[in-house]
């Protein structure tokens, strides 16, 4: 039996949710999620076929608007960081370019005398110490000259060699090998030797980071390259 009411409203033009029918839901492709037209239009379903009676409340409409703006949102920012990813990428693979032909410093124990002989490397500690020792030996593995940091704090710390062996002669026979010590009073602590190396060329794989050929070092991330010249 159909409610007289309902009757007079139809009559009149007005939808009940007698009157409704489940809306239908396109099913055309292969799409298995809501985006922000789909969430939009279902929205707008919802007002145009409310009871009239009880219409929607303001507190669930505000709320509605809100994850609206959510999704909006939301995709927006994916968006945009995937534009930031893919710029960054360009601008990493062009840094990593710029350093063929530098020198650069990084961690290795194989340096290269400049024309003079002479030569720059640094230490880096995990901790103060009391004593640091570098050691360079020349390509028939002979050590050359012990170089004495004294005291040192913890992090990165330069030193030079002026190519001569302790008795003051030029020493010529390089590359030469640099190996670091350090200890703080009895304890030992650990320590890394840092070599300037030119940069010979950057490889660039289809995925991953750009990877930089050192010689006597091998490959070095951008990432790990402590100072360039």
């Amino acid at each position: 039996m159909v409610d007289s009411t309902t009757t007079d409203y139809a009559s009149m033009g007005i939808a009940t949710t007698a009157s409704l029918t489940t809306p239908k839901v396109s099913t055309t492709g292969n799409k298995t999620t809501l985006d922000q037209s789909d969430f939009l239009a279902l929205m707008t379903a919802q007002l145009k076929n409310q009871d009239p009676l009880s219409p929607v409340d303001n507190t669930q409409m505000v709320a509605q608007m809100a994850q609206f703006s959510s999704v909006a949102g939301i995709s927006q920012m994916n968006t945009t960081l995937t534009n930031l990813a893919t710029k960054l990428g360009g601008s990493t693979a062009a840094d990593a370019m710029s350093y063929v032909g530098k020198t650069v410093l990084v961690q290795g124990t194989t340096a290269y005398a400049r024309s003079d002989g002479s030569l720059d490397g640094a230490v880096e500690l995990d901790k103060d110490a009391t004593q640091v020792t570098v050691s360079i030996a020349d390509a028939n593995g002979g050590t050359v000259r012990q170089l004495q940091l004294g005291a040192t704090k913890a992090g990165s710390a330069n030193w030079q060699w002026d190519g001569k062996d302790e008795d003051g002669n030029a020493v010529t026979n390089g590359p030469f090998t640099i190996s670091v010590a350090a200890a703080n009073a009895n304890t030992d602590i650990a320590a890394a030797s840092l070599v300037w190396a030119p940069v010979e060329s950057v490889s660039l794989p289809s995925s991953g980071s750009p990877v930089l050929k050192v010689v006597g070092v091998g490959d070095v991330k951008p990432a790990d390259v402590r100072s360039a010249t």
